[in-house]
């Protein structure tokens, strides 16, 4: 049984309906990241979990309890927001010792706990220092020490990596996906960044204006969306709406047949990782180089064929033509063709 269920969970804020039939669960020691666009509807669930916000329909439980019937404080959830939200005339003790002062507990286990969350953070000795002249980087620890020192039942962080560079950002993201799974803790973790998502999470819910749209370990998000909206989300863009003409369609790279079941107009995904520039494969396509944008590892390129731009992923260790070259390539048909709703 879900330690954390939420059951068709609905709010408005006038006439905007934020949330609309929510629906899931979170297992104890689970990391759950919810995935979705600006306004879609994340934040506003993490209040109301958290009892900042009430429902308007639905019911939240925890551990077959209804949360309604539990005041906020009363829950023992912890809620990281992205801008930290830090008491500026405490120092870092003072501001991660906050919670446990509120639950009166003894001085020495205070500083104990303090202490212990402040080494596990990577803060160690870092006790004393004025919060306003510590990095970002500093702060998001000192707010996530804070978070977690009272031991809640359940963690929620919303965008809490948001306002920090991308090197900084995967260096904490690394750090904090070793901290909760250290301590098993319960997580719901609000992100539009997929890379942060898949990295951290063992389930993934992708939102997209108030509704659910998938549900999945970050595997199958990726590489086995539901839909349209999900594809083009985590950034797969190469779509293209065909028909089914005896059990074959027409796309970029040639005319491929499709699973008998498939009837009508279809939605085509030629995945962009499955190509080679070594003949690998016994299927081929020939484009021309119109597009090479450079990742790191991998090298997203753009080949024009039959009028259509193809978007594809090679590592970076292969050579590539000028811009405007033909470029032959090569690639898995039963791996490179999926088809979505």
């Amino acid at each position: 049984m879900k330690k954390l269920i939420i059951e068709q969970v609905s709010k408005k804020f006038g006439d905007n309906q934020v949330l609309n039939n929510v629906s899931f669960g979170v297992d104890e020691g689970e990391i759950l990241a919810i995935l979705g666009p600006s306004g879609c509807g994340k934040s506003t669930l993490l209040n109301i979990i958290s009892g900042l916000e009430p429902l308007d329909s639905g019911q939240i439980s925890w551990g077959g309890q209804n949360l309604s019937l539990i005041p906020p404080y009363k829950r023992n959830f912890g809620l990281m927001f992205q801008d930290y939200a830090l008491f500026p005339h405490m120092n870092v003790k003072n501001n991660v010792a906050f919670g446990l002062e509120m639950m009166k507990l003894p001085e020495s286990e205070i500083n104990q706990k303090v202490e212990s969350v402040l080494e596990l953070v990577g803060l160690e000795g870092f006790g004393e220092r004025d919060v306003n002249e510590l990095s970002g980087g500093e702060q998001q620890r000192v707010a996530l020490a804070r978070s977690i020192v009272p031991e809640p039942k359940l963690l929620m962080l919303d965008e809490p990596l948001g306002s920090l560079d991308r090197a900084l950002r995967e260096r904490l993201l690394k750090d904090l996906t070793k901290i909760l799974r250290s301590t098993s803790q319960t997580t719901v973790y609000v992100t539009h960044d997929q890379e942060e998502a898949y990295s951290l999470a063992d389930t993934v819910v992708v939102m997209n204006k108030g509704r659910i749209i998938q549900i999945g370990t970050p595997n199958q998000i990726f590489n086995q969306p539901d839909n349209v909206f999900v594809a083009r989300f985590v950034g797969l863009k190469n779509i293209y709406k065909v028909e089914v003409a005896n059990g074959k369609i027409d796309l970029p790279i040639g005319r491929v047949s499709v699973d008998k079941k498939h009837k009508g107009y279809v939605n085509a995904l030629i995945r962009p990782d499955t190509f080679s520039l070594m003949p690998v494969h016994d299927n081929k396509v020939t484009g021309k180089l119109v597009g090479i944008q450079f990742k790191g590892e991998v090298t997203k390129i753009e080949i024009a064929v039959g009028g259509q731009t193809i978007s594809i992923n090679l590592m970076s260790v292969n050579q590539l033509p000028e811009l405007g070259a033909d470029l032959t390539l090569y690639y898995d048909l039963k791996k490179s063709i999926q088809i979505i709703d």
